[in-house]
């Protein structure tokens, strides 16, 4: 690759200039205020869903920010966020100020949209949702396409951040699926699909072939698309996608190969043979299946580099070095060592169970876990299972989290010993009590957990929403 970098064509900036002002909490009560499909209460799934008519009528109402900005968009089930994280961090390396659009966030909603690897500021937030409100309230008031959604509003914020920032990239990660999703109306340089497997499936499908037609929705004329190794029917779905639109699609499972080398606590190294030549690098992210992630922003980062769009071998070392994915195969502690990961169906907690005996050193594995009410707990339980030798069956704070008890019933039925704790830092200090100096507490079964553990071991204040939150119970 190249060493300069290619200068974008220059853009009209056209900045919205609210007429008052708001603060953080006042714009985040706002926001809460619409219609939240993430924090649906109950245990059944929520499973309608949306054509674009109404988030493409507020962004055509906000002048198209979303149109203005190269963008890499990326689905998937497994490795999209970690694969956007590391895309951004390249780009942002190499000297394109690029904004970050993930969901859902750990600890702030500001996590949400990130522009040169840092988290809105809590005035721009608010801000932009001053922006963006006089519309939200017109469209609302005349009901012609129905209630804006959280989802949407946070959308056009992020796309109107980076216009308005004059971001260099955007690197913009599907929140649902891929056709419906509100972030499907941008025109992408790269579509990136990252591993796909069984999640959502009330909403989505329920074979890996469907959940590929919906996410294959990203695809567009003008585009190259990107995919991390997939199973043959997925691959068979992905590349008649590409036919239909025209597009060239490259495989990662074909043209790329990774060999760990080395890792520790820290994180690991790593090279990648492609057509174009070797490269080795260094990754904070642990896990077999962050090398996987890592290909995949490779090949994605060389598609761009071949479009003009430099990306130095420096630009590749730094990026990879420096990027953050918290939560996921995360150290917070190593004596004792405690480990967070997302893992939130079947598939990624199996590659959490090998990752944990592949990666660290330890005697008793001890899980804290906490599942969400729409996910396989059957399924997930199974995976986890082998070698645990105590699991805390916990829940967090987020309304759709199964309770305890429960969860311990089922883990019990499972032949796994269980312990039902209320509370997510509860039931980690359970573990702890629990562990000896050679154990490893887990904590795991959704990123509500991960992040829970994470405010509990590193002292990271929470920001509360309306929602379930159970007083803690110790047996």
């Amino acid at each position: 690759m190249s060493g300069f970098i290619t200068l974008l064509e220059p853009r009209e900036l056209k900045l919205h200039h609210p007429t008052k002002t708001m603060d953080y909490q006042q714009a985040l009560d706002k926001l809460l205020g619409l219609t939240d499909l993430e924090r649906v209460a109950g245990t059944a799934p929520h499973t309608r869903r949306y054509d674009l008519g109404r988030v493409r009528v507020l962004l055509e109402r906000l002048d198209n920010p979303h149109l203005k900005t190269p963008t890499v968009h990326i689905t998937g089930t497994k490795g999209k966020g970690s694969t956007a994280a590391t895309i951004a961090s390249v780009l942002n390396a190499q000297g394109y100020t690029t904004g970050l659009f993930i969901s859902p966030h750990l600890h702030t909603f500001r996590e949400r949209i990130q522009f040169g690897g840092q988290p809105v500021s809590e005035e721009d937030f608010a801000s932009l949702v001053d922006a963006i409100w006089p519309v939200v309230e017109s469209m609302n008031s005349q009901g012609t396409h129905g209630e804006v959604t959280m989802f949407e509003a946070l959308t056009a914020m992020a796309f109107l951040h980076f216009f308005q920032r004059r971001a260099g990239f955007q690197v913009i990660e599907v929140g649902l699926g891929g056709k419906l999703d509100s972030t499907n109306l941008v025109q992408p340089r790269v579509c990136v699909i990252t591993s796909i497997s069984l999640d959502h499936t009330q909403i989505l499908g329920d074979t890996v072939e469907q959940i590929a037609r919906d996410k294959s929705g990203i695809i567009k004329p003008g585009s190259v698309a990107v995919t991390s190794p997939q199973s043959p029917g997925v691959m068979a779905v992905l590349r008649e996608s590409c036919r239909a639109q025209g597009v060239d699609l490259v495989s990662v499972d074909e043209e790329y190969e990774w060999t760990l080398e080395a890792h520790d606590l820290d994180g690991q190294s790593f090279t990648v043979a492609a057509p174009w030549g070797e490269v080795r690098l260094w990754t904070p992210l642990l896990g077999g299946h962050q090398l996987e992630n890592a290909a995949t922003s490779l090949a994605a980062l060389h598609v761009l580099d071949g479009m003009g769009f430099t990306i130095s071998d420096k630009a590749l070392i730094q990026g990879f070095r420096s990027v953050r994915w918290p939560g996921r195969m995360e150290v917070l502690s190593r004596k004792p060592l405690v480990v967070a990961d997302g893992a939130h169906n079947p598939y990624s907690a199996g590659k959490l169970r090998e990752a944990l005996h592949q990666y660290f050193s330890f005697g008793r594995l001890i899980y804290v876990v906490g599942l969400s009410a729409d996910k396989n707990a059957s399924g997930i339980i199974q995976e986890l299972a082998p070698g645990a030798c105590l699991v805390v069956a916990t829940r967090s704070r987020h309304p759709r989290a199964v309770p305890p008890d429960p969860l311990a019933g089922e883990l019990r039925a499972a032949g796994v010993e269980a312990v039902p704790v209320e509370g997510v830092r509860a039931a980690l200090d359970y573990a702890l009590s629990q562990a000896g100096a050679r154990d490893i507490v887990v904590a795991t079964g959704s990123l509500f957990v991960a992040a829970e553990a994470r405010e509990a071991m590193l002292g990271i204040p929470p920001e509360l929403y309306p929602s379930l939150q159970p007083q803690a119970r110790v047996p």
